[in-house]
């Protein structure tokens, strides 16, 4: 076994050198041609490995904070937190920072395998699994975004994400499983073993592990995300069961059903405010080239199929993946709203606060992680949409930048949203390790 670890370590090596003195077409496509409701599509590349180019990160030195756009100022909230992943106000005002890490686990079968690893690993701020997987609360009882307290307000999760209130229950969505835990207003900490809702699609393999979760307005239902088990089937199709989908969760008995399939990675779960419709950010396929595919946003229809993996952006087939399913891609829905190609969001929030500039109400702002797979980086923001009648109305803006540097170094990377009580901007930064909070110049 180190033998073979050993072989494919020297393997990747090779390739990774071979791939990084090579151009890998970055330049072919103008990334801003792949934003809206019809992306410039170009002809796919297929690589023995992928291109990459992965930002080394630095963290955040005592002084720096990201750039924000015109009209906005910034400060830390929280810092010297442990890979915080995503966020959720409470009705009193209180913020939970969910701080998560990857499960262990995933098996090395080839040389990629080796280098996905090694990706990740290059992705991640280091250090901080021993005390992450955990949820540490923020109380600001003033609004002026300076934490009277912090406390851990429940710990021992495994891989956690997404967190749910509705009335005195508390649901975290952890890679496995929906948790339940007993909640009153005003408490800093859980300690109550949780109920199983309903156990959700984990390991041994568990290659998309966030699971994002949101109440339906009614509090009856969960949706939650599952993404795919692979990037496009490599770990054969039985590994997909039931994933790549968002589920309907019955918050009585904790059945489920298929709520929508075909997306690769759906996070960022949110109630559009004007007409009520569920939205998703969704991370596309790698591997088709730096500019392909598009991550996108878009509304989830009932029972819609989205194409993964059998093709993208409605009718576009994916030669990779056999057998081929037509019938499923001749009714494969083509998403409402581009973002660009290997932007990696993970997070959304509609604003529908009244402190930030009037510009932004109603729109969607969309955490991007960046890429790691293109010669020129994309991502590494936050942004915003703007939306009239329930749907996208126009380009996006840079709100949130600064995160890579002029020397392609990452500062931080944004992933979970939120807006609190007063009406700001929440960003959890998982490789800073921070918290940051947008307000009104």
């Amino acid at each position: 076994m180190k033998r073979h670890a050993l072989r494919l370590l020297a393997l990747a090596g090779v390739a990774t050198f071979a791939l990084s003195a090579c151009d890998d077409g970055s330049q072919g496509t103008d990334p801003n041609a792949q934003i809206g409701a019809n992306p410039a599509l170009p002809k796919q590349k297929q690589y023995l490995l992928p291109p990459m180019k992965v930002a080394k990160v630095v963290g955040w030195k005592d002084g720096e904070k990201p750039a924000v756009a015109q009209g906005l100022k910034i400060q830390a909230m929280a810092t010297g937190l442990h890979h915080p992943r995503s966020l959720t106000v409470l009705p009193n005002g209180d913020v939970l920072v969910v701080e998560s890490v990857a499960p262990k686990g995933e098996p090395i079968k080839r040389p990629k395998d080796l280098i996905m690893h090694w990706v990740e690993s290059l992705a991640t701020s280091g250090g901080e699994t021993k005390d992450s997987n955990r949820i540490t609360l923020l109380r600001d009882a003033d609004g002026d975004g300076v934490p009277e307290s912090q406390s851990i307000f429940l710990d021992h999760l495994n891989s956690p994400f997404g967190v749910a209130l509705v009335g005195n229950d508390l649901y975290v969505a952890d890679t496995d499983a929906i948790i339940r835990y007993p909640y009153t207003e005003g408490d800093t900490q859980i300690t109550a073993e949780g109920t199983t809702l309903t156990p959700l699609p984990g390991g041994p393999i568990d290659h998309h592990w966030t699971k994002s979760l949101v109440a339906s307005q009614d509090g009856t239902r969960l949706y939650v995300g599952v993404g795919s088990n692979s990037n496009i089937t490599e770990n054969g199709i039985e590994a997909e069961k039931n994933r790549a989908a968002i589920w309907e969760v019955d918050r009585a008995t904790g059945r489920w059903r298929i709520y929508a399939d075909g997306l690769r990675n759906p996070n960022g779960l949110s109630w559009e405010p004007q007409t009520g419709t569920l939205w998703t950010v969704v991370n596309e396929r790698d591997e088709l080239g730096p500019n392909l595919v598009p991550d996108y946003m878009t509304s989830v229809k009932d029972g819609g199929f989205y194409g993964w993996p059998y093709s993208y952006y409605g009718q576009n087939i994916d030669p990779r993946v056999k057998p081929q399913r037509p019938d499923l891609v001749a009714r494969a829905i083509v998403p409402d709203y581009a973002l660009s190609t290997h932007v990696a969001p993970l997070g959304m929030v509609f604003y529908t606060g009244s402190t930030l500039p009037s510009s932004y109400q109603g729109g969607a702002f969309v955490g991007e992680h960046g890429s790691w797979n293109r010669k020129i980086p994309n991502g590494y923001k936050v942004i915003f949409i703007p939306f009239s009648n329930g749907q996208p109305n126009g380009q996006p803006v840079d709100v949130v930048t600064g995160f890579l540097d002029q020397d392609g170094r990452a500062h931080g990377r944004p992933v979970g949203l939120a807006v609190d009580k007063t009406g700001a901007l929440l960003i959890a930064d998982d490789v800073g390790n921070t918290v940051w909070r947008v307000t009104a110049q």
